[in-house]
């Protein structure tokens, strides 16, 4: 569990924030019949559930699904030759990189800004779609590599963007789950994501391999691919050791907050892209109006809406940006707002109410492929305490062919 005391323990939460109380849910901290430490005010949220964790057979699909994404990494990585192939395409015909997509596939682009950054100092961008779809703007392309995000390769204006990209002089690369689909057709190159059939309609395993083959394809576009590669595998090993713990933990922390309706989510620089993935996984499963927030974009006017009675998830990693976080957490005590804390830095935070750590990567830039995790297991384990299936969400379907 996900407590003072560490995994494992049925100890109230660790900070002197405030409990979760709600129309008939109790104010019991998890795993533990005593009120929490705090004694402060409790969650009231709107769409509060109907039943408890594990009623019924609902959100099986979600959570296989992210169970099985060390298995999908590795899948990934068969096609390593394909990546650095287009890599070296890339370099040699679009130095500047335009990245499109929608929902998870759009917050992997806000990753792949760093990865490509970072990684092969190369400029890349979340391009708007609807500048060259919609106001049919005449943007010439030429030295522009173009990435296509797309699970299924079906969504109408990715393709489209793609298409007109592609007729204005860009070097456009499909990176889907589906090599034979629309979007594949339409670019110059085609990167399989290997993540497999995804069955359930809240995205998991696709996102996380959307992280990792934006890495991969950054690292041989600078020649380092082999070791992007090596470090991916070694994630997808860390990640298969820490599911079991980060399950356990995500299912006991979904208890005090099942009368939650709101929360914020921040992150900075490539972790602001897991705060996107964690809202969202939030939004679409569980009802919970979650909002993911730059740590410093929090003090430039969110912050005044923070009390008791809203938390804030944190993603906290060892890299340049920590200080931000830190920062960020200490203006949200100051208002009594619950803190958790998730990321291979979450120790160094102070006065978290509860904390989901996950191992440290051997290449920094590849946390966002395990912080994004607890998010994904505790979006599951809420969707049920609310009485939601996390497999089928209200009014969404798998493939979105939405302009």
């Amino acid at each position: 569990m996900s407590s003072r005391s560490g995994v494992g323990s049925t100890e109230p939460p660790e900070s002197g924030g405030a409990g979760f109380a709600g129309a008939g849910a109790g104010r019991s901290g998890v795993g533990s019949t005593e009120p929490p430490e705090s004694g402060g005010a409790g969650f009231a949220g709107a769409g509060a559930g109907r039943s408890g964790v594990g009623a019924g057979r609902s959100g099986e699909l979600f959570l296989s699904e992210i169970r099985e994404q060390p298995a999908a990494l590795r899948r990934l990585l068969e096609a390593r030759s394909e990546y650095e192939r287009v890599g070296a395409m890339l370099r040699e015909r679009g130095s500047l990189v335009r990245i499109v997509g929608h929902g998870s596939s759009d917050n992997a682009a806000t990753y792949g800004v760093y990865a490509f950054g970072v990684l092969a100092n190369l400029t890349a961008i979340r391009d708007s779609i609807a500048l060259t779809v919609y106001f049919e703007s005449t943007i010439d392309m030429h030295g522009s590599t173009v990435l296509g995000l797309s699970q299924s390769g079906r969504t109408p204006d990715v393709v489209d963007y793609v298409a007109r990209a592609r007729a204005r002089g860009a070097f456009t690369v499909a990176v889907t789950n589906d090599p034979s689909s629309e979007l594949a057709s339409v670019a110059e190159a085609v990167l399989p994501l290997g993540a497999g059939p995804e069955l359930a309609v809240a995205a998991t395993k696709t996102y996380l391999n959307q992280i990792a083959a934006l890495a991969l394809l950054a690292g041989y576009a600078d020649g380092g691919g082999a070791r992007v590669a090596d470090e991916i595998s070694r994630v997808a090993d860390q990640l298969e050791e820490a599911l079991p713990r980060l399950e356990a933990e995500a299912g006991a922390l979904a208890v005090p907050f099942s009368y939650v309706g709101r929360m914020f989510v921040i992150g900075r620089g490539p972790e602001f892209a897991t705060a996107r993935e964690i809202a969202l996984k939030l939004l679409e499963t569980c009802k919970t109006a979650a909002w993911p927030l730059t740590a410093t974009d929090l003090a430039h006017g969110p912050v005044a809406v923070l009390d008791p009675l809203f938390p804030v998830w944190t993603i906290a990693s060892h890299d340049p940006t920590l200080g931000a976080v830190k920062e960020a957490v200490a203006r949200v005590r100051e208002f009594g707002s619950t803190i958790v804390a998730s990321g291979n830095a979450a120790a160094e935070l102070d006065g978290v109410a509860y904390r989901l750590a996950v191992p440290q990567p051997g290449l920094p830039l590849l946390s966002p492929l395990l912080s994004v995790v607890p998010g994904q297991l505790f979006a599951s384990a809420l969707a049920r305490s609310k009485g939601f299936d996390p497999d089928r969400p209200r009014g969404l379907s798998k493939v979105t062919l939405a302009q």
